[in-house]
């Protein structure tokens, strides 16, 4: 994999789906946070641009999807203004900050769906996106196909990634595979 004209996409990877006490959270994404972390430091001492690709949720969830909004309403507001910290839509602190970061609110489950991010990363000459987050089955693939279908090239990071299952995990990683996304960790990433 070239990295020269890659860009990292870091999905979702905010408290209101990493804490264990939200009504979102998904199993296994906290325990991804260390090597997300090392990846988007690496990213950044390599210059490729790092992409913070997030939810926000207005206080009355007009913008909170169908299948989530019961869950989301009984379960303390999560990822909207004025949440418990602990199910915000802030990120971990193992991944600090740093002014060359693009910032990304997407309304749905792709980071390329009713956003600027295809018209950013063409801009920058991007021709490979590199996906970390949660959850693979859902934000982390239809971001993967709808970068296919927008002709990027897309690495898929295993073990930046997460599912609430080890096999809807698997299963997902292999369908993503079979249309074309390389699938590696990161290790693998820091090879190159």
């Amino acid at each position: 994999m070239s990295e020269k004209d890659a860009a990292l996409l870091v999905i979702d990877m905010q408290k209101g789906f990493i804490s264990e006490c939200s009504p979102l959270y998904i199993k296994g994404a906290e325990a991804t946070v260390p090597a997300c972390a090392a990846v988007i430091d690496h990213c950044r001492k390599n210059s490729i641009p790092v992409f913070f690709v997030t939810r926000s949720y207005n206080t009355d969830g007009s913008n909170v999807e169908n299948t989530r909004f019961e869950a989301w309403l009984k379960g303390g507001k999560p990822l909207s203004p004025g949440c418990a910290e602990n199910i915000s839509a802030a990120m971990p602190e193992e991944f600090g900050c740093d002014p060359r970061d693009y910032h990304i609110i997407k309304p749905r489950y792709s980071a390329f769906f009713a956003t600027g991010l295809d018209l950013v990363l063409r801009r920058l000459g991007i021709g490979r996106v590199i996906l970390a987050g949660t959850t693979t089955p859902n934000c982390i693939r239809t971001t993967c196909y709808d970068a296919i279908s927008l002709d990027y090239a897309v690495t898929v990071l295993s073990d930046c990634t997460s599912s609430k299952t080890a096999e809807i995990q698997e299963s997902n990683l292999r369908d993503m595979a079979n249309i074309g996304a390389e699938i590696i960790d990161s290790e693998a990433l820091f090879e190159n």
